[in-house]
């Protein structure tokens, strides 16, 4: 079983609400996720940059890979007053996993396929500003798929004795065919059944910039557009894309930045 990839253990964070506070749920480390609460009427703000908030004072935002460890969230509540808290994350340490045997072309892509690489890439883009209104990222998200846990998030890949980027999903490994279901309320806004490097790639919007994106399906049973509810059937795991096996590759955004799915569900 492939570990985590902490220095330390996770700690959930909470914060009791009062007239002009906040209620935080999350991990206070890089990759997480946070949900927040705030009384009705209020605004905030993450590193002055304004954050959306709901009329009923809900709002999300989450933090990289790499983020640095000092943030600064500020609020004000309907009176007009202006409150702030520092936030200070957890440095996490993150795995190396070489793999051999790739062939080539995936690897190094050659010229001709660069314009369908930034075309994949311009449509995952474009899936992930959304910033709709629906609030399914306050669910409690379960896992989309059973199966072993065959790759983590932010460990760096070794292709052939060649550094690529991190990995920036949970990797869950399944025959082709295995059942993949919503981890959580939201609307498909991206399938597409063969993308270059991601093969059969869905995204579902949960709503304030979070999304779930699923690769290397073998088949999408859902299409953009589709309503889904927490546990609805969408596609299947395949082998599709970039792969050296059947296995899902799931991946958590807020707006462009890459989240840690493994913090969103119970630990297996």
């Amino acid at each position: 079983m492939l570990r985590l990839g902490l220095c330390v253990a996770f700690l959930l964070i909470s914060f009791n609400v009062t007239a002009s506070d906040v209620v935080l749920k999350g991990v206070l480390t890089q990759g997480s996720l946070i949900r927040g609460q705030l009384p009705a009427g209020s605004q905030v703000w993450l590193d002055d940059k304004a954050i959306k908030i709901s009329d009923g004072g809900q709002f999300a935002f989450g933090f990289g890979r790499d983020a640095a460890l000092e943030h600064q969230l500020k609020w004000q509540d309907k009176n007009g007053l202006q409150h702030s808290k520092i936030i200070t994350l957890y440095k996490r340490t993150y795995q190396e996993q070489k793999i051999e045997g790739v062939a080539s072309k995936y690897v190094s892509p050659s010229k001709d396929v660069f314009a369908r690489i930034r075309k994949d890439n311009q449509q995952i883009g474009n899936a992930r500003t959304n910033n709709d209104d629906r609030l399914d990222f306050t669910q409690d998200f379960i896992w989309p798929a059973e199966g072993p846990i065959s790759g983590v998030y932010g460990s760096r890949r070794v292709f052939n004795g060649t550094p690529k980027r991190p990995h920036f999903g949970l990797d869950v490994a399944g025959p082709t065919g295995t059942p993949v279901y919503a981890p959580a309320d939201g609307i498909v806004t991206l399938f597409e059944p063969d993308m270059y490097y991601s093969g059969g790639t869905m995204i579902i919007d949960h709503g304030f910039g979070v999304t779930s994106t699923f690769l290397h399906l073998s088949k999408g049973l859902v299409t953009a557009g589709t309503k889904v509810k927490q546990g609805d059937l969408v596609a299947e795991i395949g082998a599709t894309g970039r792969v050296t096996g059947a296995h899902l590759d799931w991946r958590i955004n807020w707006f462009k930045e890459r989240l840690d799915p493994a913090l969103l569900v119970p630990k297996r």
